[in-house]
């Protein structure tokens, strides 16, 4: 037998058509609404984005056949991989050739650095056939250096005139394209001619609003664990001996825990968003999951599931204030770095804390202190993914329950095991659902190119009815910003969209989580993701969507 280079998978995959918007199939006309305004801080924004502020949203319908010039366009992929990322730079690939066949597509290597190293290439039928319905980043790589200083800018115009590129696409998370609509205001102020359009990636879910209903990736994503925690609940009514601790990939947002447990109804789900509302200490989360643990435990069942968000930690209240206070303090500290053991670094970081925040921070395990001063990420935030939270839950959670015992108050046995589920969902193949809509955005993105469109981000609505009746259009980035604090000073970014407590996904949790944590088992095994079969198989949303179009 020869040595494969491609699944059988793979194979088929490659066949596969994605299915797109009626608005989409033929000719495009474009309908604008009326102005937009940001969601907050509109003065400060408006300021900031003079040239792209208050822009009205667009609709595209079908409509007469338009001759459009030749355009060059540049793909940036940045940030984090997620399911159907090459879709979109075929959606790019197939709108721009239909659109005019002259149409050139650039892709720039590595993620932003691509565009300011001036690291490219063409992207031809050839390289697109061999990426299309895959999952990865890898067709031209990806990276988060950011985009925020002027001669990045500079450097990214440079090479754009001299391929002949008129429009940028960045196809990334809410940073990413908040760093998009900046490079679209810097380019439309310096009458450059360079087009910015933005795509909505991240499997996090928190990219969304009224105009984007979803961001790409997060379907893909939450039905790669959701097969995982469904193979594992298994097991554990199998087994019938273990409490398995899952942390899941999502560090703003409690969006891909949620969905998870929707899909496979687990005997308990942590949303970091309640756990706020409601000023919750890390003593009164672990008294919340020792309660069901005792109550399954004394009718027999020492096993079961437990969910937890992978921003937990920056939830809980007391521990969010001591998190600002250390991403204050070690943004830019040049006494901290010179520091060699870890004690010494514990001890200077007590003696600069607010006595609250340093209480705290004293009483947590020192592996746990530790990881809350590793470096931050690019965007001056404690790096909670390397936070074992599930760990630190677990080793509470027995020191609870073993005092319980003692009291004769609990009478089962509890062992543990710990999970992380993040990078196994990244890269998946795209599901039906990413596959269709991930190249709606890419070919809606050609579209607004061609029309003259700037500051725009691609925008594809109604998706949980067939794609034939999907909406397309775009939706002016500015409108869905806010001035927050990073790095110590006052920012404008896109509005992370959290888990909403009155909103109907975690209505319907909370209406039956007693119910999934009682001593009866209601786990459900939804399986791998399908490809082939039945609609109501392959194409249907996440759970979340169904439930807030319901």
């Amino acid at each position: 037998m020869k040595p494969m280079t491609k699944s059988p998978l793979q194979i088929a995959r490659s066949a596969y058509q994605p299915k797109l918007p009626n608005s989409l199939k033929g000719n495009v006309v474009l309908n604008e609404g009326a102005a937009t305004q940001s969601v907050a801080d509109q003065a400060d924004i408006k300021k900031l984005f003079p040239n792209t502020y208050g822009m009205p949203l667009i609709t595209f319908q079908a409509g007469e056949k338009k001759v459009y010039p030749a355009v060059a366009v540049g793909v940036i992929l940045s940030g984090g991989q997620a399911p159907g990322g090459h879709n979109v730079i075929s959606g790019i690939f197939d709108g721009l050739k239909a659109l005019n066949p002259y149409n050139k597509l650039y892709g720039f290597l590595g993620g932003p650095s691509g565009l300011v190293d001036h690291k490219y290439v063409e992207l031809t039928e050839e390289i697109i056939a061999e990426y299309r319905n895959t999952g990865g980043f890898d067709i031209i790589g990806s990276g988060r250096t950011k985009l925020e200083e002027e001669w990045q800018y500079e450097k990214g115009a440079e090479i754009c005139k001299k391929l002949g590129i008129n429009a940028i696409v960045v196809i990334g998370g809410d940073d990413s394209n908040t760093n998009a609509c900046v490079l679209a205001e810097y380019y439309s102020q310096k009458k450059t001619g360079i087009q910015v359009i933005g795509c909505p990636k991240t499997i996090d879910g928190d990219l969304k609003n009224e105009m984007i209903e979803t961001s790409f990736g997060f379907d893909t994503a939450c039905k790669v664990y959701s097969e995982l925690i469904g193979n594992i609940q298994r097991d554990a009514n199998s087994a019938k001996k273990y409490w398995h601790f899952i942390r899941l990939m999502g560090r703003s947002a409690s969006h891909i825990t949620l969905e998870c447990a929707l899909q496979s109804q687990p005997n308990i789900c942590i949303v970091s968003e309640e756990v706020e509302a409601k000023n919750m200490t890390l003593n009164d989360v672990v008294e919340d999951i020792v309660k069901v643990i005792v109550n399954r435990g004394n009718h027999g069942l020492n096993f079961g599931t437990i969910l937890i968000p992978e921003g937990l930690i920056e939830f809980i209240p007391a521990m969010k204030k001591l998190i600002a206070e250390l991403n204050d303090l070690l943004a830019h500290n040049d006494d901290f770095n010179t520091l060699v053991t870890d004690e010494e670094k514990h001890q200077y970081i007590s003696g600069k804390l607010t006595p609250a925040s340093a209480e705290v921070f004293n009483s947590l395990p020192k592996g746990i202190a530790k990881q809350l001063t590793l470096d931050r990420d690019p965007h001056g935030n404690v790096q909670v993914s390397l936070i074992e939270t599930e760990k630190l839950l677990i080793e509470m959670v027995a020191k609870r329950l073993s005092h319980l015992k003692a009291e004769e108050l609990y009478k089962g046995k509890f062992a543990a095991i710990n999970h992380f589920f993040g990078y196994e969902g990244r890269c998946a193949i795209p599901s039906n659902f990413d596959a269709d809509y991930t190249y709606s955005l890419g070919y809606t993105a050609a579209v607004l190119i061609s029309e003259g469109k700037t500051g725009y981000m691609s925008s594809v609505r109604n998706l949980t009815a067939p794609a034939a009746e999907w909406i397309a259009g775009g939706v002016p980035i500015t409108m869905m910003m806010n001035m927050e604090k990073r790095h110590g000073a006052m920012k404008p970014v896109i509005q992370k969209a959290l888990v909403l407590l009155d909103g109907a996904p975690f209505k319907f949790f909370a209406s039956v989580r007693e119910d999934w944590a009682s001593e009866n088992t209601r786990y459900i095994y939804p399986g791998p993701v399908q490809y082939y079969g039945p609609t109501e198989v392959c194409d249907q949303p996440t759970r979340t969507l169904q439930l807030e179009k319901a």
